[in-house]
């Protein structure tokens, strides 16, 4: 990269106005370093928005959708490095020195491991296997803070515009360019999900949706069977 790096953080919100202050708080430091802080919000009603405004460099409103809401913010990204968090997943504190690492590689695009937040050795043990299979199969989750190079990003026009597994299906065209660079130093990401829902089953169905999109059932179908599941619990 021959331009000075420069990184926009990109975090899609809906409905986040218990979490987003501190969410954002522990991202001041890159705003401190001169890189950009973009929020885009999905319409919530529970003032996220109001909430997220002094403490990013934009907030944007977008239609509902992770993949849309990701597209928009790259849309109005100023920096060569766009880095997609979501709400719930903390980056390191040395986040940058390792982002400007991947700048100076060959590498188009990368993610970090992953630790759940939760104490138990469950925990630990889904997070192994998770950036292991992420490092067997080149597949990024967005719970791993996945980052691009802004013309690669472009390049491949962004996110598929689909309600489940977006971040599946652009790691599979972003591994056409290259293998993903990883950051073996972890983002921990909120493990509320699978404690109200329950390990065992959360595990199940996560393996039991990437079964069956990997043999070809459309993400608008699976998203109605992870809704199933949610409303079971």
């Amino acid at each position: 990269m021959s331009e000075p790096f420069s990184l926009s953080v990109i975090v899609p919100v809906w409905m986040e106005a218990a979490g987003v202050v501190g969410a954002l708080e522990a991202l001041q430091p890159l705003r401190a370093a001169g890189h950009e802080l973009i929020v885009v919000d999905a319409g919530s009603t529970d003032g996220t928005a109001r909430l997220a405004s002094p403490l990013a460099d934009v907030v944007i409103q977008s239609e509902k959708g992770r993949a849309v809401q990701m597209n928009s913010g790259a849309s109005t990204a100023s920096g060569n490095v766009l880095l997609f968090l979501h709400a719930d997943t903390r980056l390191p504190s040395n986040a940058l020195s390792y982002l400007r690492k991947f700048a100076q590689s060959g590498k188009a695009w990368g993610r970090f491991d992953v630790r759940l937040s939760g104490q138990g050795a469950m925990f630990r043990v889904i997070a192994w296997f998770m950036n292991q299979r992420s490092r067997l199969t080149g597949i990024c989750t967005g719970d791993q803070a996945l980052f691009v190079r802004r013309e690669v990003f472009e390049a491949l026009h962004g996110f598929e515009n689909l309600p489940i597994m977006e971040d599946i299906e652009f790691s599979r065209r972003l591994r056409l360019v290259s293998r993903p660079y990883y950051i073996t130093k972890s983002v921990i990401t909120d493990s509320r999900h699978w404690e109200q829902h329950g390990v065992w089953r959360t595990i199940f169905l996560m393996w039991r949706l990437r079964w069956r999109y990997w043999r070809g059932e459309s993400p608008q179908t699976l998203v109605y069977a992870q809704h199933g599941h949610e409303l079971m619990g």
